[in-house]
């Protein structure tokens, strides 16, 4: 696929990951202090089961007393705390609350000894970093922790060891999964995240511990000019990592010759370890985060299946109009449309935070927790609700159908998403004029995918396809597929996980389907809402993928990840059906061939059926008026 990709694409990609920077205020605020003085003291060691030794910067309180540690264990440096771009307040805020406060380098990265390899040693390490600050001079030996991205996951895999002195975590934007949901998403390899992330942040921090100047600076020059690593097939040969050295990156080479999900990646699984987990756990996410739709796993998961009645019973998660970073608000580096929401969406992540422990670190009934909670934006309305289950109660999930007169490519086609009868659930009558064929037709060419203009990629905007845009330009592609309702009457709340039930068919042995979620304002902007791929030889199974028959139908179940959005009176629903999402998904080349090995693509015709035979659908969650309740117009306070 090398300079294979047309130009008009390219110059599509370079304009959504070229945009301007957006002016940053000062983070973090100074309000809010304790009382305590903090002094703090650099690269205290920990020796783990193994003799490797990991370093940390611990803020003490000035106090007599003994104190509980929050604890953080980051691959991002510890002098830097993940406090920017607008996340989290200093190690000496929380300190200031008379915690002991510790921030400690993971093996192989910063100060720290020893190898770094993503996820591999986090567990063990985890567990014995727990310990060992547990019984730091001044601790109390109760232990939280706090963190966001692989720094929640550095949470979750120690709570799946069950440190007995660990007794509660605040992961935010993290997933439930290495394999799916982090690395690949139902088949689909993940390519804009994991090679930008490789790039901009640690294989070069890893290079930087082994002092190999030359990666950092290869690595460093490589991450400005992404575009065009991502264009670059075979994967397994991408040069700016060096698949010859078993220094640079071998965790992501290794994650290529893992397609599926196996014993890999099942050592560092943590949605089948929930019976493991013992503590209580308040996660935060945003609607456009790479691990949304993990973090609900986690949520619900525990719930079921957790170790304790306190674990199952105190599970709180906090979602908001957020992306993966820059969520601290309020002048944050967000995508516009989202910055553009104001101060309703602020991210309470702090207060709550600190709340969160001082409940389950020192005993304060501070209303923190009232059994299983999720606090969820919904946009549109832009107002908080609260609810204490996922899905919520109430849900109706509303079948709209798929239906065209065959021709429903691009927004100027003929393409009509038809709500349920009252009646008897068949398609309404008044939307289906003239929508009467039994199926639509588009080609994919693997050379020329469909840009990705927003969506739940990691890790920022600004080089990376996540957040809420206009989807008019792209929809003008041929090979987009656009099923359009009629104008609401009345406004219809959408809450939950979003379904696709596709049937299709294609003239290769294997291929993709994406499926995007869409609100169209009267004026014709077109925002997205979810968005999700099916890789066609992983519908069955992500451990054992089986090609198509080429020609034959198969029926696909899309998940269009969750969602909360109230689409206002006048406005349209929309369903938008392709093949490729690029570079938020590495377009799939149609030959079959083992992932990542070749440079050869091909086009495949797909046929997309929407008869009564074949009923495909997009599968909403909505809310009924009545069960929505009144939201708030400021995060939760508590």
């Amino acid at each position: 696929m090398r300079g294979k990709m047309n130009t008009a694409l390219l110059a599509t990609i370079a304009f959504v990951v070229s945009l301007p920077s957006v002016a940053v205020a000062a983070w973090p605020p100074a309000d809010g202090r304790g009382a305590c003085a903090v002094t703090r003291q650099t690269n205290v060691e920990a020796r783990m089961r193994d003799g490797v030794i990991l370093r940390a910067d611990v803020y003490r309180p000035t106090t007599n007393q003994l104190v509980p540690v929050i604890l953080m264990r980051t691959q991002y440096g510890k002098a830097a705390a993940q406090v920017e771009p607008a996340r989290f307040q200093t190690p000496e805020w929380f300190a200031s609350h008379c915690y002991l406060v510790v921030i400690q380098d993971i093996r192989g990265q910063g100060a720290s000894d020893g190898v770094f390899y993503e996820y591999a040693h986090d567990r063990d390490d985890g567990y014995d970093s727990v310990e060992w600050a547990a019984r730091l001079p001044g601790a109390n030996g109760k232990v939280g922790m706090y963190g966001s991205s692989y720094v929640g996951a550095t949470q979750w895999l120690a709570a799946t060891a069950a440190p007995p002195s660990l007794k509660a975590i605040v992961p935010s934007n993290t997933a439930s999964d290495y394999y799916d949901g982090w690395t690949y998403e139902d088949g689909a390899f993940r390519l804009a995240f994991i090679e930008t992330w490789m790039m901009e942040t640690i294989a070069t921090s890893a290079a930087v511990h082994r002092g190999d100047q030359s990666t950092v600076d290869s690595l460093k020059a490589g991450a400005k000019d992404i575009a065009k690593w991502w264009r670059f097939t075979p994967y397994a040969q991408l040069p700016i990592l060096q698949p010859a050295s078993p220094d640079v990156a071998p965790y992501f080479f290794d994650a290529l010759k893992h397609p599926t999900d196996d014993a890999y990646w099942q050592a560092f699984s943590i949605q089948s370890r929930y019976d493991k987990v013992a503590v209580p756990v308040l996660a935060f996410e945003g609607w456009y985060d790479a691990f949304v739709n993990g973090a609900l796993r986690n949520f619900v998961g525990v719930q079921a299946k957790g170790a304790t009645d306190l674990a199952r019973k105190d599970q709180r998660i906090v979602i908001g109009p957020w992306e993966h970073l820059g969520w601290g608000r309020p002048d944050s580096p967000v995508s516009p449309r989202l910055k553009a929401i104001g101060p309703e969406a602020d991210s309470p992540v702090n207060a709550l935070t600190l709340a969160w422990f001082d409940h389950f670190l020192k005993g304060e009934a501070n209303g923190v927790v009232e059994g299983p909670r999720v606090d969820y934006f919904v946009m549109g309305e832009n107002r908080w609700h609260v609810s204490p289950q996922w899905p919520l109660a109430d849900t109706a999930y509303e079948e709209w159908r798929l239906a065209s007169g065959g021709h429903a490519n691009s927004v100027m086609g003929d393409g009509v998403l038809s709500p349920p009868s009252p009646g008897d659930g068949e398609k309404d009558g008044d939307a289906q004029d003239g929508a009467t064929a039994p199926s639509d037709t588009f080609v994919y060419d693997p050379a020329n995918p469909v840009p990705s203009v927003g969506g739940h990629s990691c890790c920022s905007w600004s080089s990376g396809p996540q957040g809420q845009f206009d989807q008019s330009a792209i929809e003008q592609r041929q090979d987009i597929l656009v099923f359009t309702s009629a104008a609401l009457d009345q406004p219809m709340e959408v809450t939950g996980p979003v379904t696709v039930r596709l049937y299709a068919r294609s003239t290769a042995p294997d291929t993709d389907f994406t499926a995007k979620l869409v609100d169209v304002f009267p004026d014709g902007t077109a925002v997205n809402l979810s968005n999700g791929v099916q890789r066609a030889s992983f519908r069955g199974s992500l451990t054992s993928p089986t090609p198509i028959r080429p020609g034959d139908v198969y029926a696909y179940s899309i998940n269009v990840w969750p969602t909360s959005n109230l689409f206002a009176k006048g406005h349209r629903i929309r369903l938008e059906i392709s093949s490729s999402d690029y570079p938020q998904f590495a377009p799939n080349p149609n030959t079959g061939e083992p992932f990542g090995t070749t440079a050869n693509v091909r086009t495949a015709t797909q046929t997309i059926l929407h008869d009564a035979e074949h009923p495909s659908a997009v599968i909403l969650p909505v809310i009924p008026a009545t069960a929505a309740g009144v939201g708030v117009d400021h995060p939760p306070t508590e």
